[in-house]
């Protein structure tokens, strides 16, 4: 309810549902519909390689929205100031369509979401409600650090997406616009900048996670 504090009881009940429709295909609520290629620019039939290849590919996009809600609700859950907490609760409502985006292109071509996402959602979410127990301030430039990792990946996808999956390749295009407008969000707020050796770390984190999700 708007403008109602909620007990820490409350918190952990919404909590348990977010990560439950999170990991729970077909549940999520969307603002936005899947963004489509222009109706003159449909894709060819992709090979049974290509098709592989990009549902790979969206699957990891998928687990790293899947990591992106656990780090936004384990942030809301210790943050300090109560704008921040409502900056990390926006972002988790914005990064749902994401998350909807691709487990609907995942099943159009054929394929599954990552087993290891609850795995990776458990992991994110320590991760983030640890930031948030540190300050709001580590908190924010983690998002934006994870943010920037996430649209370098994006950036990359949309260069290995087979050239005729115009439909993989309009929602990653619509994902990197939103993505870049969150690490900006989150710097604006007060997040400090990581400095290069941590985000040297967080590659590493995230390249384990995108090279096990693109398989399994």
């Amino acid at each position: 309810m708007a403008g109602r504090s909620l007990s820490l009881l409350d918190s952990l009940i919404c909590g348990a549902d977010r990560a439950l429709r999170t990991l729970t295909s077909g549940t999520q609520t969307l603002t936005r519909v899947s963004p489509k290629p222009a109706s003159d620019e449909l894709s060819e039939a992709l090979t049974d390689s290509e098709r592989k290849h990009a549902a790979g590919l969206m699957r990891v996009n998928h687990a790293g929205e899947v990591c992106a809600q656990a780090l936004y609700q384990g942030q809301a859950l210790t943050a300090k100031l109560p704008e921040v907490r409502a900056e990390m609760e926006q972002a988790a409502n914005e990064e749902i369509d994401h998350l909807a985006w691709c487990e609907e292109r995942i099943v159009d071509l054929g394929s599954h979401t990552s087993f290891f996402n609850p795995v990776w959602y458990s992991l994110s979410f320590g991760i983030g409600a640890t930031a948030g127990l540190i300050s709001d301030k580590i908190s924010l430039g983690f998002v934006a650090a994870t943010e920037d990792q996430v649209c370098k990946h994006l950036e990359k996808h949309l260069q290995d997406l087979p050239p005729n999956d115009r439909e993989s390749r309009a929602i990653v295009e619509q994902m990197l616009v939103d993505e870049a407008k969150h690490a900006h969000a989150a710097l604006d707020a007060g997040g400090v900048r990581f400095p290069g050796p941590i985000k040297g770390v967080m590659t590493l984190i995230s390249k384990t996670m995108t090279e096990t999700s693109y398989r399994l």
